[in-house]
Protein backbone atom coordinates (compact mmCIF):
# COMPACT_ATOMS: atom_id res chain seq x y z
CA UNK A 1 0.00 0.00 0.00
CA UNK A 2 1.39 3.82 -0.80
CA UNK A 3 1.11 6.64 1.50
CA UNK A 4 -0.56 9.15 0.07
CA UNK A 5 0.80 12.09 -1.67
CA UNK A 6 -0.73 14.42 1.25
CA UNK A 7 0.54 12.30 3.66
CA UNK A 8 3.89 12.12 2.50
CA UNK A 9 3.75 16.46 1.67
CA UNK A 10 2.66 16.71 5.41
CA UNK A 11 5.58 14.35 6.77
CA UNK A 12 7.54 16.22 4.45
CA UNK A 13 6.45 20.08 5.64
CA UNK A 14 7.00 18.30 9.71
CA UNK A 15 10.32 17.21 9.40
CA UNK A 16 11.55 20.95 7.26
CA UNK A 17 10.17 23.12 10.50
CA UNK A 18 11.83 20.38 12.93
CA UNK A 19 15.05 21.31 10.80
CA UNK A 20 14.60 25.13 10.40
CA UNK A 21 13.15 26.41 13.61
CA UNK A 22 15.25 27.03 16.31
CA UNK A 23 16.09 24.61 19.05
CA UNK A 24 14.75 25.61 22.02
CA UNK A 25 16.59 26.45 25.79
CA UNK A 26 17.91 23.55 26.90
CA UNK A 27 16.03 24.30 30.34
CA UNK A 28 12.20 24.16 29.92
CA UNK A 29 11.28 26.57 31.89
CA UNK A 30 14.38 29.19 32.45
CA UNK A 31 13.94 31.57 29.26
CA UNK A 32 16.91 32.44 27.10
CA UNK A 33 18.93 35.99 27.18
CA UNK A 34 21.22 37.99 29.19
CA UNK A 35 19.58 40.07 32.20
CA UNK A 36 22.33 42.52 33.39
CA UNK A 37 22.13 44.41 36.95
CA UNK A 38 24.37 47.28 37.84
CA UNK A 39 24.63 50.64 39.30
CA UNK A 40 25.41 54.05 37.68
CA UNK A 41 28.02 52.58 35.83
CA UNK A 42 26.24 49.96 33.68
CA UNK A 43 22.82 52.97 33.90
CA UNK A 44 25.72 55.02 31.68
CA UNK A 45 26.27 51.77 29.01
CA UNK A 46 22.40 51.10 29.03
CA UNK A 47 21.31 51.71 25.59
CA UNK A 48 24.82 50.05 24.11
CA UNK A 49 23.90 47.10 26.21
CA UNK A 50 20.09 47.38 25.08
CA UNK A 51 21.36 47.53 21.23
CA UNK A 52 23.32 44.45 21.73
CA UNK A 53 20.67 42.03 23.35
CA UNK A 54 20.80 42.75 27.11
CA UNK A 55 17.79 43.93 29.30
CA UNK A 56 19.15 45.78 31.85
CA UNK A 57 18.28 46.91 35.26
CA UNK A 58 20.57 49.30 36.49
CA UNK A 59 20.13 52.28 39.26
CA UNK A 60 22.43 54.64 41.07
CA UNK A 61 23.94 53.60 43.91
CA UNK A 62 22.41 50.39 43.65
CA UNK A 63 24.69 47.95 46.48
CA UNK A 64 25.93 44.34 46.10
CA UNK A 65 23.35 42.41 48.50
CA UNK A 66 20.31 44.36 46.52
CA UNK A 67 20.79 42.01 43.67
CA UNK A 68 20.12 38.69 46.12
CA UNK A 69 16.11 39.97 46.38
CA UNK A 70 16.09 41.10 42.76
CA UNK A 71 17.42 37.67 41.54
CA UNK A 72 15.04 35.54 43.63
CA UNK A 73 12.01 37.56 42.78
CA UNK A 74 12.67 37.70 39.25
CA UNK A 75 13.93 33.60 39.49
CA UNK A 76 10.62 32.93 41.24
CA UNK A 77 7.86 34.37 38.54
CA UNK A 78 10.35 32.60 35.80
CA UNK A 79 11.10 36.13 34.43
CA UNK A 80 15.02 35.46 35.22
CA UNK A 81 16.99 33.89 31.83
CA UNK A 82 19.81 31.72 31.42
CA UNK A 83 22.76 34.28 31.81
CA UNK A 84 22.73 36.87 34.48
CA UNK A 85 25.26 39.18 34.73
CA UNK A 86 26.53 41.28 38.22
CA UNK A 87 28.37 44.62 38.01
CA UNK A 88 27.86 46.00 41.78
CA UNK A 89 30.39 46.46 44.25
CA UNK A 90 30.91 50.46 43.08
CA UNK A 91 28.86 52.22 46.05
CA UNK A 92 30.56 49.97 48.72
CA UNK A 93 31.79 46.64 50.37
CA UNK A 94 30.62 43.30 49.53
CA UNK A 95 30.34 41.71 52.51
CA UNK A 96 30.60 38.00 53.30
CA UNK A 97 28.84 35.60 51.54
CA UNK A 98 26.75 37.78 49.80
CA UNK A 99 28.41 36.69 46.55
CA UNK A 100 27.76 33.01 47.07
CA UNK A 101 24.27 33.53 48.11
CA UNK A 102 23.44 35.45 44.58
CA UNK A 103 24.92 32.88 42.88
CA UNK A 104 22.74 30.18 45.03
CA UNK A 105 19.43 32.36 44.07
CA UNK A 106 20.02 32.53 40.98
CA UNK A 107 19.93 28.67 40.84
CA UNK A 108 22.24 25.69 39.47
CA UNK A 109 20.64 26.27 35.80
CA UNK A 110 21.54 29.95 35.37
CA UNK A 111 25.04 31.30 34.98
CA UNK A 112 25.99 34.53 36.60
CA UNK A 113 28.76 36.43 35.28
CA UNK A 114 30.37 38.55 37.63
CA UNK A 115 31.97 42.01 36.72
CA UNK A 116 34.77 43.32 38.60
CA UNK A 117 34.54 47.10 39.24
CA UNK A 118 36.76 49.95 38.70
CA UNK A 119 36.52 52.67 40.99
CA UNK A 120 39.20 54.71 42.60
CA UNK A 121 37.76 53.50 46.44
CA UNK A 122 40.13 51.92 49.25
CA UNK A 123 37.39 48.90 48.78
CA UNK A 124 38.00 48.03 44.98
CA UNK A 125 40.50 45.33 45.35
CA UNK A 126 38.95 43.38 48.20
CA UNK A 127 35.63 43.66 46.07
CA UNK A 128 37.61 42.28 43.02
CA UNK A 129 39.25 39.82 44.75
CA UNK A 130 35.94 38.54 46.53
CA UNK A 131 34.22 38.79 42.26
CA UNK A 132 36.79 36.83 41.95
CA UNK A 133 37.12 33.97 44.22
CA UNK A 134 33.26 33.80 44.30
CA UNK A 135 33.25 32.86 40.70
CA UNK A 136 35.80 30.28 41.37
CA UNK A 137 34.66 28.42 43.71
CA UNK A 138 30.90 28.04 41.73
CA UNK A 139 30.70 26.23 38.58
CA UNK A 140 27.81 28.13 37.09
CA UNK A 141 29.81 31.44 37.51
CA UNK A 142 32.51 33.22 36.03
CA UNK A 143 34.13 36.60 36.52
CA UNK A 144 34.36 39.12 33.43
CA UNK A 145 37.65 41.91 34.00
CA UNK A 146 36.45 45.04 33.45
CA UNK A 147 39.25 46.52 35.81
CA UNK A 148 41.81 44.43 33.43
CA UNK A 149 40.65 45.92 30.60
CA UNK A 150 39.87 49.89 31.45
CA UNK A 151 41.94 50.40 34.37
CA UNK A 152 44.67 52.37 31.75
CA UNK A 153 42.25 53.58 29.51
CA UNK A 154 41.63 57.15 31.05
CA UNK A 155 40.17 58.67 28.24
CA UNK A 156 36.87 56.15 28.93
CA UNK A 157 36.08 57.85 31.90
CA UNK A 158 34.98 61.27 33.37
CA UNK A 159 37.36 62.83 35.77
CA UNK A 160 35.69 60.74 38.85
CA UNK A 161 37.75 58.06 37.36
CA UNK A 162 34.67 55.44 36.75
CA UNK A 163 31.13 56.58 35.32
CA UNK A 164 31.98 55.95 31.43
CA UNK A 165 31.87 58.18 28.54
CA UNK A 166 30.53 57.46 25.27
CA UNK A 167 33.92 55.90 24.33
CA UNK A 168 34.13 53.87 27.87
CA UNK A 169 29.62 52.54 27.20
CA UNK A 170 30.85 50.97 23.57
CA UNK A 171 34.12 49.12 25.11
CA UNK A 172 31.91 48.13 28.56
CA UNK A 173 28.77 47.04 26.44
CA UNK A 174 32.05 45.21 23.60
CA UNK A 175 32.90 43.42 26.76
CA UNK A 176 29.91 42.13 27.99
CA UNK A 177 28.59 41.02 24.46
CA UNK A 178 31.70 38.90 23.73
CA UNK A 179 32.44 37.46 26.88
CA UNK A 180 28.72 35.98 27.48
Amino acid sequence: MRTPRVFRVLIGCALVAAIALPAAPALAGIPAGRYAIGDSVMLGARQELIARGFRVNAEVSRQFDDAIRLVRDLAAAGHLPVNVIVHLGTNGLIHGADCDRLVHVAGRDRHVWLVTIKVPRPYRDANNVRLRACAHRHDNASAIDWYGLSRYHRAWFYSDGYHLRPSGQREYAALLDRSI
